[in-house]
C-alpha cells in the first residue's frame, strides 16, 4: 500500500492519496482544487487515479473532485446519506452506511457519521494482503485529534434554522459509535489546529482510536448527552462568511478549473481606471508595511496562511478584485483563492509604487505603542474596541471595551465612535490590521491602532475582565 498525507496549512486542510502498489492504482479523499498535486504524486508512483471520494459535502474549501475526474477519468464515490436536500446534484457512485468498493487489494468500507452534517461518512481501511482487520480511518470533519466536528455550521453559517441542536445529538449517537472502533485502529481526520470546522483541534496529523478515547473531550461524555450537546454548542468560534457559498458550491453543478489561472499584470493605466470604476483592491503586503504606507481605500490582507479564509470573509463571489502582490507570490495566492472558489482576480500590480508613479500620495497607519495606549486610557474619552472573536472577548478582555468581530465590522460600523478617539485591537495585530484599513477605506479619521494587541497587554500583567458563564440550557 502507498499512502500520503497532503495537507494545506493555509486552510488546515488534509486530503490523502492512497494506492495499491499491485495494481497500480489509486483513491484521492476530499481533493482540494489545485489537483496538480495529486497528479504529480501519481506520475511519480507510476499509478492511475481511479477512485475520487468525499467524507461530506464540504463548507470551508471548494473540493476537486470534479477537476479530478475530469482530467483523470476516475469515479467519484459520494455519500447517499442525509436525506432530502442532502443529494449531491451530479453523476457520482452513491454510498450508504456498509457500503464496499476496492482499490485494487484496498477494502473501503462506509461507515455513517452525522452530526456535523446528515450525510457525513467515513471510510474505513482494509489493506486486505497484509491484514484482514482494518488498519486505518478517514473521518473527514467527523473526529479530529482531540476534537470533534461542530454542528452549527449549518445554522450559523448557511442559515439552516434549528440543526445545531439535532446535528449535535446524531453527532453523540456516532461518537458512541466511534467508541466500539479497535483501539488499534488509526485515524486521519480532515482538518489539524487552525481550521474553524471545531474549537479544540490537535496540530498532529493522525491519531488512533484508542488515543481518542483517552484525550479528546467529546469521549468523555458516556452517558451524559446533554452535557455532550452543551460543551460541544459552546463558544464555537466565527463560521467565516464564505462557508455557505462552498455549501452550494460542492453540491451542484459549477464550471470546473483545472489548471491554475495566471492573473494579469495590470499597467499603470489599467489600475487607473479599475480604481476609479470602484473594484475592489487587496493589499497582501506584511502588517507594518502597509501600515507605512498604503494606497486610500485599499484592504490590508496580509500573505500568511489566513489569507484565504479572511479574503472569504470580505470579498464578494460575484466582484473582480485586484491584488497588490510580488509577482513571485502571486501563484501562491491564486492557488489560496481558487481553494475558496474566488477565481474573479481581475488583476495585479507588484506593490504600492504604481500609485506614486500616477501622481498620488499614499496614507498612513496611526499605531500606538503599549505606553501610549495607557495614557489614552488615563484621560478618557476613548473607545477601545475589541476585533477578536467572541468567546476570546469572553475569556478576557480590557475593561470597557467593546466587542466587534473584524469579519462582521462592515456590517457594525455603527457602533465604532466618530466622535471619540478609537483604538482598536486584537490578539498580535493581524486583524487589527484588516480591520484599520476597513475603517479608513468607510472614512474614520480618528482611528489608531495598537497593532501589539492584547497578547502584549497581558505579558505586561496589565488587568483584564472576564465574562461569567451562563448556566447550560437542557437539551431537549
Amino acid at each position: 500500500m502507498f499512502f500520503k498525507h497532503v495537507y494545506d496549512k493555509t486552510l488546515a486542510q488534509a486530503s490523502y492519496f492512497v494506492g495499491c502498489q499491485q495494481a497500480g492504482v489509486a483513491i484521492v479523499i476530499d481533493p482540494k482544487r489545485d489537483v496538480d498535486t495529486y497528479l504529480k504524486i501519481a506520475e511519480e508512483q507510476k499509478m492511475k487515479i481511479t477512485h475520487i471520494a468525499e467524507t461530506h459535502i464540504h463548507a470551508d474549501f471548494l473540493s476537486g473532485s470534479r477537476e479530478l475526474a475530469a482530467l483523470t477519468g476516475a469515479e467519484l464515490y459520494l455519500s447517499d446519506e442525509g436525506g432530502q436536500g442532502w443529494e449531491y446534484e451530479f453523476p457520482h457512485v452513491g454510498l450508504k452506511d456498509g457500503s464496499k468498493f476496492y482499490v485494487g487489494n484496498l477494502k473501503f468500507e462506509v461507515i455513517h457519521t452525522p452530526g456535523h452534517t446528515p450525510e457525513s461518512i467515513s471510510f474505513l481501511l482494509t489493506d486486505t494482503p497484509a491484514t484482514k482487520e482494518p488498519v486505518m480511518l478517514f473521518t473527514g470533519d467527523f473526529v479530529f485529534v482531540g476534537d470533534i466536528g461542530r454542528p452549527d455550521l449549518l445554522e450559523e453559517a448557511a442559515g439552516i434554522k434549528d440543526t445545531k441542536v439535532p446535528g449535535a445529538k446524531e453527532m453523540y449517537r456516532s461518537v458512541e459509535r466511534f467508541r466500539g472502533l479497535p483501539d488499534h485502529l488509526q485515524v486521519w481526520p480532515g482538518h489539524g489546529a487552525g481550521s474553524a470546522c471545531g474549537k479544540a483541534l490537535g496540530a498532529v496529523p493522525s491519531t488512533t482510536v484508542g488515543y481518542e478515547k483517552i484525550r479528546n473531550w467529546a469521549l468523555q461524555f458516556e452517558n451524559d448527552q446533554d452535557g455532550f450537546v452543551n460543551f460541544l454548542l459552546e463558544d464555537q468560534p466565527e463560521p467565516p462568511k464564505y462557508f455557505a457559498m462552498m455549501k452550494k458550491l460542492n453540491k451542484v453543478e459549477r464550471p470546473l478549473l483545472t489548471e491554475v489561472p495566471r492573473p494579469k499584470h495590470l499597467s499603470k493605466e489599467e489600475f487607473r481606471a479599475a480604481m476609479a470604476r470602484g473594484v475592489k483592491v487587496v493589499d497582501t503586503r506584511q502588517k507594518r508595511e502597509f501600515a507605512a504606507g498604503y494606497i486610500p481605500g485599499t484592504l490590508n490582507i496580509q500573505n500568511n496562511n489566513a489569507f484565504p479564509t479572511w479574503m472569504g470573509w470580505f470579498v464578494s463571489y460575484d466582484e473582480p478584485f485586484i491584488l497588490i502582490a510580488p509577482e513571485e507570490e502571486i501563484e501562491t495566492l491564486t492557488r489560496m483563492l481558487m481553494r475558496i472558489g474566488l477565481d474573479n482576480i481581475y488583476g495585479y500590480v507588484p506593490d504600492v509604487s504604481v500609485w506614486k508613479e500616477l501622481g498620488n500620495k499614499l496614507e498612513t497607519e496611526t499605531i500606538i505603542s503599549l505606553g501610549e495606549l495607557k495614557d489614552m486610557l488615563k484621560k478618557g474619552n476613548v473607545q477601545i474596541v475589541d476585533l477578536r472573536g467572541a468567546a476570546e472577548y469572553k475569556s478576557g478582555h480590557l475593561k470597557g471595551a467593546d466587542n466587534v468581530f473584524v469579519g462582521t465590522l462592515e456590517n457594525n460600523l455603527d457602533k465604532v465612535s466618530k466622535d471619540k478617539d478609537v483604538v482598536i485591537h486584537c490578539k498580535t495585530g493581524d486583524r487589527a490590521a484588516i480591520g484599520y484599513s476597513i475603517l479608513a477605506r468607510h472614512g474614520f479619521k480618528n482611528v489608531k491602532n495598537y497593532l501589539n494587541g492584547f497578547e502584549e497587554w497581558v505579558q505586561n500583567a496589565n488587568p483584564i475582565v472576564k465574562e461569567e458563564k451562563e448556566e447550560p440550557a437542557e437539551v431537549n
